[in-house]
This record gives C-alpha cells, sequence and structure tokens, in this order.
C-alpha cells in the first residue's frame, strides 16, 4: 500500500486538539475547599490561563487548519474588547470567542469548514445523550444538594458508599455491565456522589464503565473468544477496583 501525504506534520494536528481542550479544562476548573495552595492558585489564575490558550487557539486557527487571517483577527479583537466592558463576567468573552470561531469556520472553505461540520454532527449525537442522562440522574439519584432522587441515599450509600472492597468491586462489575455514553457518566455519577457514593468507588466506575460495556463484552468475545474475553473483563474490574481502592484511601 503507498504511503498516504499527510496534510501536516503529526505534532501540529496534536497541539490544535490540545488547545482547545486545555481551554475547556481551565474553564470548568472547580474551586477548592481552601484558599490557599497551589489549587487555589490555579482556581484563581484560570481565567488567565484560559487567555493565554485562547490565544494559541486564535495562533492555530491561522496558521495550523488555515483559517483566513483576517477572521481570525476579527473574532481575536470581539474576545479582547468584550474581556475589557465585561472584565468581571469572563464567561461573556468565552461566549464571545465561541461564536467568533463558529462564524469564522463557517464562512471559511476546504478544512476549516469540514472541522465545523464534523463538531456539529456529534453536536447532535451527543447532546440528546447528555440531556437524556441528566434527567434519568436527576429522576433517579439526587439533586445538586444530595435529595430528591426517587432511589433512597440509603441503598446508594449502604452499597457504593466508603472505601471498602465491596464497595469499590460493585462499583466496578455494575459499571462493566452497564451502558454509557462517555458525557452521561458525569451527571450519573454526580447525583451517586450526592446520594452518598465514596471517591474510590466513583473512580472505579469511571474506570470500568467505559472500557467494558455488555455489548462490548459480545462483540470482543466473538473477536477473541470466551476465555480471553474472561480474563480482559476480569483484569479491567480488579484494576478498577484496585485503583478505586488506592485513590479512596488518599483522598
Amino acid at each position: 500500500m503507498p504511503d498516504v501525504e499527510e496534510a501536516r506534520p503529526f505534532w501540529q494536528t496534536a497541539l490544535h486538539f490540545f488547545i482547545p481542550v486545555a481551554i475547556l479544562v481551565f474553564v470548568n476548573w472547580g474551586k477548592p475547599d481552601t484558599t490557599e495552595g497551589f489549587w487555589y492558585f490555579m482556581f484563581a489564575s484560570k481565567w488567565f490561563i484560559t487567555a493565554l490558550f485562547g490565544v494559541g487557539f486564535a495562533l492555530s486557527m491561522a496558521y495550523i487548519i488555515k483559517v483566513k487571517k483576517m477572521y481570525v483577527l476579527i473574532g481575536t479583537l470581539a474576545v479582547i474588547i468584550s474581556a475589557i466592558f465585561f472584565y468581571d463576567y469572563p464567561t461573556i468573552p468565552f461566549v464571545v470567542g465561541v461564536i467568533a470561531t463558529t462564524i469564522a469556520l463557517t464562512f471559511s472553505n476546504d478544512e476549516p469548514n469540514q472541522w465545523l461540520g464534523e463538531t456539529w454532527e456529534f453536536t447532535k449525537q451527543i447532546m440528546p445523550l447528555l440531556g437524556a442522562g441528566v434527567l434519568v440522574a436527576g429522576f433517579l439519584l439526587s439533586s445538586t444538594n444530595g435529595n430528591g432522587g426517587i432511589i433512597p441515599n440509603e441503598w446508594i450509600a449502604a452499597l457504593v458508599g466508603g472505601n471498602s472492597l465491596f464497595s469499590n468491586f460493585f462499583a466496578s462489575i455494575t459499571s462493566a455491565f452497564m451502558y454509557f455514553a462517555t458525557l452521561t457518566e458525569i451527571p450519573i455519577l454526580q447525583g451517586l456522589i450526592n446520594s452518598g457514593m465514596g471517591k474510590g468507588p466513583a473512580l472505579a466506575l469511571l474506570l470500568a464503565g467505559p472500557a467494558l460495556s455488555l455489548p462490548n463484552m459480545l462483540v470482543i468475545r466473538s473477536v477473541i473468544g470466551t476465555q480471553k474475553t474472561v480474563v480482559y473483563v476480569s483484569l479491567v474490574v480488579v484494576m478498577a477496583t484496585v485503583t478505586g481502592l488506592i485513590y479512596g484511601s488518599l483522598f
């Protein structure tokens, strides 16, 4: 097979993916319990760090995926102006940046416009699942203040509360057979934590859930056979359980 010529070096593609992820990480950086130390410093500085990555994103748009520099410049100026006028409300410049990016990609041709099209397709797939996950989690589990769910908190605390071997194993084995859409894990996990789930079992669920599901097991079994599938599933469950135990004992 002939080698397919890449449109750009791999490091450029990786960098273009990394910058938006970093922006989302710092935008959503939560406030720690303490008002001092490294984690609070990161929280207090998160919008300045986001702004630095925003500059990097503008450069990435212009020089990596080749959005017209005039569009990038106009969008950047719009964000800067909104940041000056709404300095105390940093989410407004962030929203302006999202809108500016969307408009720039909309009026671009070739690859930049394809990026927007793919993003829209993923959005249409993900948002219904995310909305359904939030509704189910709130209906069955708990609200943000820890009450209001149909399932009693005592049941959840008894099964996956604390940091016992049983609670971590139960979280691992249960999530291994459940089918989670990736983003629905977050609201479901939040509801479980508010209802009494321990930190260790929560991590065990997050580790085993994406790696396994009942449909996943059936497909794997058809490819590698029953014995190897059992070994694979067992390793995932055991490693998730052990990791949850360690995390729960440390944090």
